[in-house]
């Protein structure tokens, strides 16, 4: 096995076109990401590909969460909340500079003092799931004064009373490009912009696929005796006869401004039909969402299903003036919109509602893996299973999975990152003099970590680079300079929907395109 650097991610086409694999991963979202990086550092040799780029599906159109799925335990799913706490703690320790703790409050507006109680056993239960010195906290009772004081604009008359407990939070798109750079620095050929046109087939089994690189737009055969088809809203063209099995279930986010002076997130329940949403403070606005819905595999990727309908836009501001109408949002307040699509595997007769969200792994055929369902919480964890799988068929050495105690790239050194990021904050205060302020140089830290070098080492090449790419966003244009040159950015898209979200945090025409090209 080689390995090389995590940073720059290096576009290793000549590889995937001269060397011997064991194991092609085909999708560059948080399941392949994971999957590569834990094949990787266990000595296979391993092919990363992506037909787009790192992310661009699914891993970042999510809710942005690190968490328990304190939901799942309305269904005795002990379980999965208990598997969701543990990665949570992982993620938190083993990325620390982008998994962060954040506090929701949860009003309860109907059920009177029997649904209190039982909103008070689930947390409970939910801290005792989460061990000693979780991450964010454990869960709280809020009096009805300190609701009317830190929360004016939530409906005071019809709330029963409330609670506030931690989950964590991150930059979805982030945190899987630092995945795969940490496939990269374990010796995995990465690279995105290819894509798979068919699957390679010898007498049953698949043996390998064969790839167009789109950005030289040539063909070429990598051959590989183990395939994992990790392709999202894309599996079902792998699937084989299993294509039936797989729902596809796509959830919308509203970006709103942020709500002042606020940095709680808000579970918060629809009056129309019940239906739990988020608030949550991220970069300066408010992510709302999300709902649920069936698409089919010819519209899920047209333009009208990756951003909210009207009606569905109009369904989460109707249940948000009816929950926070202090807030006055209307229909002109929000700035954009995104959705994503996620697959699940459904029996032909069964109902939406019913279907488990639960992780499996397919094989339709011998050589071939196709996992469904999950969470980003999970994804290492799961991953670390698809790695067995393959592992097992190949009749590889059985080394054991170290992702878990294996820091991703930014991480420091030391378990106490709290010191290491209030240093880091001071530094950089003081080595960009003052160009920064906290807002910004906090946003660095969490998305670069000890990365964050190479920001402060571009403004000082250049200063220009220090300017903010829009006023209330926390991007700087240096950032735009490291996408390209050190990330794999490829296009505009690349830099400012992943790299840099400002195209669904700020309305068109608002920002400022920072030079790339500096």
């Amino acid at each position: 096995m080689s390995s090389t650097r995590a940073f720059p991610l290096l576009r290793a086409v000549d590889r995937l076109r001269a060397e011997h694999f064991d194991l092609l991963v085909m999708g560059g979202g948080i399941y392949g990401a994971w999957t590569a990086c834990d094949a990787a550092q266990r000595g296979l040799r391993v092919a990363l590909i992506e037909a787009r780029d790192w992310a661009a599906g699914t891993s970042s159109a999510s809710s942005k969460l690190i968490h328990g799925g304190l939901r799942y335990l309305e269904n005795f799913e002990f379980g999965l909340v208990r598997e969701s706490l543990r990665e949570r703690r992982t993620l938190a320790r083993i990325a620390p500079h982008h998994v962060h703790g954040l506090r929701f409050v949860l009003p309860v507006w109907e059920g009177g003092v029997a649904n209190r109680l039982k909103l008070a056993a689930g947390l409970a239960t939910y801290d005792v799931l989460a061990g000693l010195d979780p991450p964010a906290g454990r869960h709280r009772h809020l009096e009805s004064a300190r609701l009317k004081r830190e929360f004016p604009w939530l409906n005071q008359q019809d709330v029963k009373g409330a609670f506030s407990y931690g989950d964590c939070q991150h930059d979805d798109a982030r945190t899987t490009l630092t995945v795969v750079a940490a496939a990269q620095a374990a010796g995995a050929a990465c690279a995105n912009r290819i894509t798979a046109e068919t699957l390679l087939e010898d007498a049953g089994r698949i043996i390998g696929a064969r790839l167009h690189d789109t950005e030289t737009d040539t063909h070429f055969e990598l051959r590989a005796p183990a395939v994992v088809a990790a392709t999202g809203p894309w599996s079902a063209a792998f699937a084989a006869g299993a294509a039936d099995e797989i729902e596809r279930i796509r959830g919308i986010h509203l970006i709103l401004p942020a709500i002042p002076g606020c940095d709680h997130a808000f579970i918060l329940s629809a009056p129309r039909d019940g239906r739990a949403f988020f608030v949550i403070p991220w970069y300066g606005r408010s992510l709302v969402g999300t709902t649920e819905s069936t698409v089919s595999a010819q519209d899920f990727n047209t333009p009208a299903n990756t951003h909210a309908s009207a009606a569905e836009t109009a369904y989460l501001l109707d249940a948000l003036h009816a929950r926070l109408p202090g807030l006055g949002w209307a229909a002109q307040d929000v700035i954009a919109s995104f959705a994503g699509a996620r697959t699940l595997r459904r029996a032909p007769s069964q109902n939406l509602s019913d279907v488990s969200r639960d992780f499996d792994l397919l094989a339709p055929k011998p050589g071939l893996w196709l996992p469904l369902g999950g969470k980003f919480t999970t994804a290492r964890a799961e991953s670390e299973r698809i790695v067995d799988a393959v592992c097992a068929a190949l009749k590889a050495p059985r080394h054991p999975c170290i992702t878990a105690t294996t820091p991703l790239p930014g991480a420091p050194d030391g378990d106490d990152y709290a010191a290491w990021e209030s240093a880091q904050l001071g530094a950089l205060r003081h080595m960009t003099m003052a160009r920064l302020n906290p807002f910004v140089a906090a946003s660095l830290l969490h998305r670069y970590g000890t990365r964050v070098t190479d920001v402060i080492a571009r403004i000082t090449d250049d200063p220009r680079l220090a300017a903010r790419l829009h006023p209330e966003l926390p991007f700087i244009a240096a950032e735009t300079v490291i996408a390209r040159h050190d990330e794999m950015a490829r296009s505009p898209d690349d830099v400012y929907r992943r790299r840099v979200p400002l195209t669904i945090l700020a309305r068109d025409g608002e920002w400022m395109k920072g030079s790339s090209e500096r």
